[in-house]
């Protein structure tokens, strides 16, 4: 059974118990992050632990411990599991009040938990095929930006692309690219790599990131700006990017095949950068 944290406990997740009137219960009112850990080594920890504090710092949800305190207690959780590839979920909610009510607590109490599982990519036979996609309105609020519990237009999302055989969908928003449900979108044209820039209608991705240092570090010509949605649908490849997906090809949206209907060869080598990458970087801390 995995260990798990909460509010300063480490105990078997089974036996972990919040109150109902927890405001992330009530009202969906805290921030998490998701840190893939390679090896039993966090990876980026640090944006991680600065990415919550900047979610906490625009809910004003005081955070309630320091860098150094939070990346301690990640070390602990992986140390207390089993798995050498992990992924730890960890989640900060304004905590329980007497009552009801939306306006935030006279005092504070956050309440802190946090989880890990074993960390599963995909397995070779979706690399070789890549998986399908489907388009969506992107009617999420406008601070996407923010790595809130509040996912409920996601969940949404995503069970549209389930319900339809497909692994994720891909939102646009005014004719624009967003991103995914639960993804960062990349598209390749013209031996070009392009993805939206970062902006309050899109999570900042840590693998978006990383992505973008290997196409500078390699010479592999990219820009990012705005991406018209006809520049989605008519592109040569489209991947899909996150802690768990890696670098992902989709390979039809909407029914309709993406360039060939094959993972295309710009997609196939970032994927290759990005493992060799995992295993001399990630995995060496």
């Amino acid at each position: 059974m995995s260990i798990c944290y909460l509010d300063g406990q480490y105990l078997p997740l089974a036996e972990a118990r919040v109150s109902p009137l927890d405001r992330s219960f009530l009202f969906g009112d805290g921030a998490y992050e998701v840190i893939p850990v390679y090896s039993r080594r966090p990876f980026r920890l640090e944006e991680h632990i600065a990415r919550l504090g900047n979610t906490l710092a625009a809910l004003r949800l005081p955070d309630p411990h320091s860098a150094a305190q939070w990346a301690d207690m990640v070390r602990e959780v992986v140390a207390r599991n089993a798995w050498e590839d992990q992924s730890v979920y960890l989640q900060v909610s304004r905590g329980a009040d007497d009552k009801r009510n939306h306006a935030f607590p006279a005092v504070i109490r956050p309440t802190v938990f946090m989880m890990s599982d074993a960390l599963l990519t995909p397995p070779a036979a979706q690399l070789d095929s890549g998986v399908a996609a489907v388009s969506a309105a992107d009617f999420r609020w406008l601070r996407c930006d923010l790595k809130t519990v509040a996912l409920l237009a996601n969940c949404l999302l995503r069970q549209h692309a389930v319900e339809q055989g497909c692994a994720e969908s891909i939102l646009f928003r005014d004719g624009f690219l967003t991103e995914g449900a639960a993804s960062n979108i990349f598209i390749v044209r013209d031996g070009v790599m392009l993805t939206p820039p970062k902006s309050h209608l899109m999570l900042p991705g840590i693998t978006y990131d990383v992505v973008l240092e290997l196409a500078a570090r390699h010479g592999l010509p990219h820009e990012v700006r705005e991406i018209l949605e006809d520049e989605v649908r008519s592109a040569d490849e489209i991947w899909m990017t996150s802690s768990t997906k890696e670098v992902l090809a989709i390979t039809t949206l909407d029914g309709r095949p993406v360039g060939s209907g094959r993972p295309g060869p710009v997609g196939r080598q970032m994927h290759a950068w990005y493992q060799d990458f995992k295993n001399t970087v990630m995995r060496s801390g």
